[in-house]
């Protein structure tokens, strides 16, 4: 007959054992993902990344690890355009409202969601959202909502990171009104909300880290691969610059602002992830070499288990190399016009000589257009929705779900995988 002390050990190391059992069942069924049922909240451990679907611009929603948050852009162009897919959900709020709407959805496991980074790629209205004569100015009168405004105006910002601060010189002075609205978002936020604004700084691995349970998670990285054409060596935190001093170049030959957009890569454990903006690599016709972005910026990011599309597949963006160095098991596509992605590339995508082996193509808005055109088409695994990459703990294998994004539904239509990181 066991002592008193002993049957109390016993009771401990039962209600020990029950609270595991609980914790653990109710960790596997909040990383169920079932069709037609809504998408189950992130949990400790996990990352996840959102790429959601408005039809007017790209924007990401990253939840690390251990809850630090960091949103990828947030496009809004206005207007119609016969080239635009229809606007997702629908055309009753901004796309900066439905940013807005989503985040605070997918961190309604925080009593106060807040973003901990923003990383703008580089400068234009579908990464940072464009300025009309009809925006909505803000309650403190200091600037106009659009994108990356309109989301800052809702949500906390503790740090947002850009190719141009503080001068925004780089490669001619940057005073268009969208971006001077911009940066007088900018000056109100960081003088009445503490935020604070950092250069993007190609090299480094930590400009951007873990805020909250960094020591938890060791094998958690993101390393900022490129801004202004300047790129990581693979060495270190060294950089060299790949494009040419200005003052050596004909005003034609200039960098674009394509050209100078800044892109990392992600690494837990396994998992590799790269978003590179809109970096070209196929210079067009008669234009110096160096204007092929994507190719140093490959020979140093290497394989990955998935990645977004350059320039949303456009004509000039997804050369041979670029794809066979990636070599993603996922490919992203945030795409709603016409002209993304051009036929070549998605065969390029498709040709299993630049890579062997299996690879799936998400796109979150596609054009019908794109059905006509390009021939094969049909092959692509999704072609609408929210597209969220779910990677398990650790980082040894991942899911891909598509939600519905015809409606605030969050609902799970499609899931694929798990895939195993390599």
């Amino acid at each position: 007959m066991p002592s008193k002390s002993q049957g109390a050990l016993c009771t401990k190391e039962r209600t020990l054992a029950f609270g595991l059992w609980f914790v653990v069942l109710f960790a596997a069924r909040a990383g169920a993902q079932t069709v037609g049922e809504v998408l189950p909240p992130w949990t400790p451990g996990t990352l996840d990344i959102h790429q959601i679907s408005t039809g007017r611009g790209n924007s990401a929603l990253f939840i690390l690890p251990d809850g630090t948050t960091m949103l990828v852009d947030a496009g809004a162009q206005v207007g119609k355009s016969a080239r635009w897919a229809a606007a997702r959900p629908d055309e009753s709020r901004t796309p900066g409202q439905w940013i807005v709407r989503y985040v605070n959805h997918m961190l309604g496991h925080e009593p106060a969601p807040r973003l901990d980074y923003i990383f703008l790629t580089h400068f234009h209205s579908d990464h940072m959202g464009q300025v009309a004569a009809d925006s909505k100015t803000s309650q403190s009168g200091a600037y106009k909502l659009s994108g990356i405004t309109e989301v800052g105006d809702s949500i906390p910002i503790r740090k947002i990171l850009d190719r141009g601060w503080p001068d925004y010189q780089y490669p001619a002075p940057l005073e268009d009104p969208m971006v001077k609205n911009y940066r007088a978002f900018l000056k109100w936020q960081s003088e009445h909300n503490s935020m604070r604004v950092e250069r993007i700084q190609p090299g480094r691995n930590d400009q951007i880290i873990l805020t909250r349970l960094p020591k938890q998670y060791p094998n958690f990285e993101l390393r900022i691969i490129m801004a202004n054409g300047e790129v990581w060596t693979g060495v270190g935190s060294a950089t060299r610059q790949h494009i040419p001093e200005l003052k050596d170049l004909p005003l034609a030959d200039r960098p674009t602002e394509n050209m100078c957009s800044a892109g990392f890569r992600l690494s837990y454990g396994k998992f590799d992830y790269f978003s590179g903006g809109d970096i070209p690599g196929i210079p067009y016709e008669g234009f110096p070499l160096w204007h092929d972005i994507e190719t140093p910026v490959a020979q140093v990011v290497g394989p990955v288990e998935a990645s977004v599309l350059n320039h949303h597949g456009y004509i000039d963006s997804m050369n041979a190399f670029f794809i066979g160095a990636l070599r993603p098991r996922v490919w992203i596509l945030s795409v709603w016009d016409s002209a993304h992605p051009t036929a070549r590339v998605y065969h390029r995508l498709q040709n299993t000589r630049l890579y062997p082996g299996p690879r799936d193509i998400f796109a979150n808005n596609m054009h019908e257009a794109n059905r006509i055109v390009i021939s094969g088409l049909e092959r692509i695994t999704s072609s609408r929705g929210h597209i969220v990459v779910r990677t398990a703990p650790g980082g040894d294998s991942y899911k891909v779900m598509i939600l519905d994004d015809s409606a605030e539904s969050y609902r799970v239509t499609a899931v694929h995988g798990p895939y195993q990181s390599r």
